[in-house]
């Protein structure tokens, strides 16, 4: 009987202990963690204001495949809003305040737990990758509530990894997101041709880039300076693709409603009369270009047309990649012109 007792006060002992020690804990908690990503930092800021984008790289979603989440009307901007479901507990993530391309700030509940503040930060890095940081904090927090992550070993134990993980499946996502691309062979169609502004040169190939990236600034500038309004999407004339001697000759153009006396001799003016030619349309980054090309001359060889092999050959570039910054959403239009 006396050993029950010494039992019982040592129980009693390690029980008001450990209520010390879980009184004492910080009354807050804060958890961070970061990551690099290569992308620009309006794409990855929009992956992440949408929660539409959030159960393709939830880690707890990838742990437990019977959360159970629903989205509300509105998933994006100030008020977007989704509940999760597990073990019969409800959670809710609220977006409360947002500064495009710089910071996201959000408030989550999870069952009877005291509400927890989430902020996101993105920076743009010099090299066009994104540094995205994901904090999440409470304060004022209960005995009850300091007692559960006591005993579970604290939030960064419970939270770190999975903030860590997700961040790795957002990067994972993003980047598979950037590459998706689609090609339409559209058929025969006429092209309506007209004036444009444009100025020419030759390069190799592996400069042909780097070289097009400095002609095209040339041409819209002139326009912008001198008030000559654009009449359409700027675009690439080949006038020779010469693969065998790493050596090619084009044309970039603006297009322009009427003909023109330019004032510098590098800028010229120039009339596409219309012509019959097999359109093709890539929506997807320019690196699929090449594919987008050989389906066009394939569908020319399986129709039994006849390519011209002096007549326009070019890209129209519909998006600007300055406004549309995901490659997933530029658009390019290929012009084959045939007999």
């Amino acid at each position: 009987m006396k050993a029950l007792k010494y039992i019982i006060f040592l129980l009693l002992i390690i029980v008001i202990g450990l209520a010390i020690y879980i009184a004492v804990q910080p009354n807050s908690y804060e958890v961070e963690r970061g990551r690099t990503i290569k992308a620009p930092i309006s794409v990855v800021y929009n992956n992440v204001i949408d929660f539409k984008n959030w159960e393709a790289w939830n880690s707890w979603k990838e742990e437990d495949a019977d959360i159970n989440i629903s989205l509300s009307e509105k998933t994006s901007g100030v008020g977007g809003l989704y509940s999760w479901t597990q073990d019969g507990d409800v959670g809710t993530m609220t977006t409360v305040a947002a500064a495009k391309n710089d910071s996201i700030i959000q408030e989550m509940q999870f069952s009877d737990y005291p509400k927890s503040n989430v902020k996101w930060n993105f920076i743009a890095n010099d090299d066009g990758s994104t540094t995205v940081n994901w904090k999440i904090s409470g304060k004022d927090l209960p005995f009850g509530f300091k007692a559960y992550v006591t005993l579970t070993g604290g939030m960064e134990k419970q939270i770190g990894p999975h903030y860590e993980r997700s961040l790795e499946l957002l990067d994972e996502q993003i980047q598979k997101d950037m590459k998706r691309y689609s090609i339409a062979v559209d058929g025969i169609t006429e092209h309506s041709g007209g004036f444009y502004l444009y100025n020419t040169t030759s390069s190799k190939m592996s400069n042909f880039k780097e070289k097009m990236q400095q002609m095209f600034p040339k041409v819209g500038g002139y326009a912008i300076s001198n008030n000559i309004r654009f009449a359409g999407a700027p675009f690439v004339l080949y006038h020779q693709w010469d693969e065998a001697n790493n050596a090619v000759m084009f044309s970039c153009g603006v297009p322009i409603s009427s003909k023109i006396i330019t004032n510098e001799p590098e800028i010229l003016t120039g009339q596409l009369k219309s012509f019959k030619a097999v359109k093709v349309t890539l929506k997807g980054d320019y690196e699929n270009l090449k594919e987008a090309w050989e389906k066009g001359m394939a569908y020319i060889a399986e129709n039994n047309l006849e390519l011209i092999e002096d007549g326009p050959m070019l890209e129209s570039y519909l998006t600007d990649p300055t406004s549309q910054p995901n490659p997933a959403d530029w658009v390019t239009e290929i012009f084959l012109a045939v007999k």
